[in-house]
């Protein structure tokens, strides 16, 4: 087998991939899969497109394919049909290492780019100087393995969210503070449902290297607040809950707790991608949902409980998630091809140190429960 040198930017793929019709590609990605047999394992977040879940072989949220990525030892390569940060964190799950591909590498996350290693190191230094070394750190799956290896080194972990209160429990029971990142708005929702009260929740703008928040906060802390978000659920908003509401007398709103603290205060249920599709799987025939999250995921649960009502949240302004939608089936199919010819391409590979310290936040992560 041999493996292409790769980097961050996703090369050109021959334009015969964008020729082919949808039922070629369909063709040869089968016999791709076919043919390399138990050797490959396809992942699938569940915000990818139908025509690229219906080649999964598992999917699921972050937590849960995290879980699922040594689940066929005796695959050689993980296909990860997700974002960066998911493909780096099966690489270094991964025991012993297999070669984890991205189909495209230029399928980042917004949220993960908001939060940089120099700018994690300098809040630390500014943060532990004002309030003592009882700071515990917890990186959201959303970032990149050096800000989970600072964790890892720190005496932290990584959450996701569908066990984010687990984790920030684990965290208070070690410190009298938590600094909480990428994403504010999990880290707050997370804090409101645990008792924290927002007086004692302080933002940390990574931009200008200070600290925000009024004296209360600002004096003792319980949880410090990265000022990042997630661009697909921050276009959810409290006016859109009480129009589907208007619109549609008993309806249940559920939303992911990347949305904002207003959103999910007026919301029925807030969780994880997995909670969402559980609690509307269990649901009784005939009723209503306006789900605040990310299109994909609500027009497959609309498809597949036909026996519901099942909306966006957001109505006709669709909240797609683009870089999820680079991963195409032109790309998978690429990826599979180079594999049956024996050549791996995208490979994701995180260094030594970094995957040590990495595994060891996200091993602290797997060892909480989740509360979807």
């Amino acid at each position: 087998m041999t493996y292409l040198p790769a980097d961050m930017y996703q090369h050109q793929l021959p334009e015969a991939y964008f020729e082919a019709s949808e039922e070629e590609l369909a063709r040869r990605i089968q016999q791709a899969k076919a043919e390399l047999g138990q050797r490959v394992v396809v992942l699938g977040h569940h915000y990818q497109r139908d025509e690229i879940i219906r080649w999964a072989d598992f999917t699921g949220d972050s937590y849960k394919l995290s879980k699922l990525a040594n689940s066929r030892p005796e695959a050689e390569f993980i296909v990860f049909c997700g974002v960066h940060f998911m493909a780096e964190t099966a690489d270094i799950l991964s025991d012993p290492p297999r070669a984890v591909i991205l189909p495209d590498l230029s399928a980042g996350c917004s949220m993960a780019d908001m939060a940089e290693i120099q700018q994690v190191e300098d809040a630390w230094t500014l943060l532990t100087a004002r309030y003592g070394p009882e700071i515990v750190p917890i990186t959201y799956i959303n970032s990149a393995a050096s800000l989970k290896a600072f964790v890892g080194q720190h005496g932290g972990l990584v959450c996701t969210s569908s066990n984010a209160a687990s984790a920030l429990a684990w965290a208070l029971e070690r410190g009298k503070r938590v600094l909480f990142f990428p994403d504010q708005h999990l880290g707050r929702n997370t804090g409101v449902k645990l008792g924290i009260p927002l007086t004692k929740m302080a933002n940390y703008n990574q931009y200008r290297g200070e600290l925000l928040g009024d004296d209360a906060a600002l004096a003792d802390p319980t949880l410090i607040l990265w000022q990042g978000h997630c661009s697909v659920h921050q276009k959810f908003t409290p006016a859109q809950v009480e129009r589907v509401r208007a619109e549609m007398p008993g309806v249940k709103v559920i939303v992911h707790p990347e949305c904002s603290h207003d959103v999910v205060r007026l919301a029925d249920i807030a969780g994880s991608t997995e909670l969402i599709s559980k609690t509307i799987a269990e649901a009784p025939a005939g009723s209503q949902w306006a789900v605040g999250t990310e299109i994909n995921l609500v027009s497959r649960l609309a498809r597949q409980y036909t026996d519901k009502t099942v909306v966006s949240l957001s109505g006709a302004n669709v909240c797609p998630c683009s870089t999820m939608y680079r991963i195409s089936p032109q790309h998978l199919c690429w990826v599979l091809e180079n594999l049956v010819a024996g050549q791996v391409v995208n490979q994701v590979r995180v260094d030594n140190e970094t995957r040590h310290w990495a595994k060891v936040a996200l091993d602290r992560m797997l060892s909480v429960p989740a509360n979807v």
